[in-house]
């Protein structure tokens, strides 16, 4: 673990390398010139990554190019887990609660900016302002009043082109709540309540401090990826809040074509009891497995059924229909075109 905690140690260790499909094997090759080494061959691809580029469908589209096994989101679902504008609609679209928004474009508020900032002020303050397309909380900042409102959407505008404002739940309760499968059989995790020691956790609160929330003793070294934030499995919550978590969890997993293993983040107003989806992390980087362990399954186990669930998806996908044989050009006629024929 110590070459991985800092960067200039880990370039002596790593190399380049690419991935390269040779008949039915999937390999890793060291890039060397224009020559390329095995270095080994693949059979189940886990891309636990964050961030644009790869989280959002990019890697996930590349990985299904190689007719590779995938555990985690299709193209389609990584997608709809990273815009949080694009999410948002469809979630609404669903009957799935989320807070009250307003989204723009940083041309847009250029061009009309005081336009912008008076309609976002009918969500009243407090709001929080994100980049839309980027996750670990990069970019995201609370504005109480107009000043900080602006200072904070620029800021914001220096990581992304859209942008996202959303209100503030009073009488905030953090749940989490994870499910794996796919959306023919899935499972739901424990909850978990987060334990909020400020507005809002920042990038270093979730990756870059030692300490470990409850319930992480004896588990993998991995971290639930929210280390200084402390939370309790199971939540203190009714039966009647559990189970519209459970229920909301599966619709929220179908609804954004999602499968593997995916965390599903929510906002609760403790005095009216409404629930709100705010985001899913669409492939944690503990595999959520911490949400798990409590109900009885380890983490070997979790990762031996997402794996055997993305093979099995692999294997359905290939007994699918995916070509026709057609030949638009066989009528091109030396530049004559195929007039009246549709």
């Amino acid at each position: 673990m110590e070459t991985f905690k800092y960067f200039d140690n880990m370039k002596r260790y790593v190399k380049e390398i690419t991935l390269c499909r040779k008949g039915n094997t999937v390999t890793l090759q060291k890039v060397k010139g224009i020559f390329g080494k095995n270095v080994n061959t693949i059979d189940v691809a886990f891309p636990i990554v964050h961030g644009k580029g790869t989280e959002d469908g990019s890697l996930a589209g590349y990985l299904e190019t190689l007719s590779l096994p995938v555990v985690g989101p299709s193209v389609l679902g990584a997608a709809l887990g990273q815009d949080k504008v694009v999410l948002k609609q469809v979630l609404q679209a669903n009957q799935i609660k989320t807070p009250k928004y307003v989204w723009f474009y940083d041309y847009e508020y250029d061009m009309d900016k005081e336009n912008i900032l008076d309609k976002i002020e009918k969500l009243n303050y407090p709001v929080i302002v994100k980049p839309a397309n980027l996750g670990s909380t990069i970019g995201i900042g609370v504005a109480h009043d107009r000043n900080e409102l602006s200072e904070k959407i620029e800021e914001a505008c220096e990581y992304e082109k859209k942008i996202l404002v959303e209100e503030m739940i009073p009488n905030l309760l953090e749940l989490n709540c994870a499910v794996c499968g796919n959306y023919e059989y899935n499972e739901t995790s424990l909850i978990a309540e987060m334990k909020m020691k400020h507005e809002l956790l920042t990038f270093e609160d979730k990756y870059l401090s030692g300490s470990k929330g409850k319930g992480m003793k004896n588990s993998p070294k991995m971290g639930s990826g929210m280390s200084t934030s402390e939370f309790e499995v199971p939540a203190h919550i009714s039966n009647e809040m559990e189970n519209k978590i459970y229920e909301t969890s599966k619709k929220v997993f179908r609804v954004l074509n999602l499968k593997g293993v995916c965390r599903i983040d929510y906002l609760v107003n403790k005095k009216t009891e409404e629930i709100y989806v705010n985001e899913p992390n669409t492939i944690p980087g503990s595999l959520a497995f911490y949400l798990y362990k409590p109900k009885g399954k380890d983490y070997k186990t979790l990762t031996d059924e997402l794996i055997k669930s993305a093979i099995k998806n692999y294997k359905n996908e290939k007994r699918k229909t995916s070509s026709f044989t057609s030949n638009i050009l066989s009528e091109y006629n030396s530049g004559q075109g195929i007039k009246n024929k549709i």
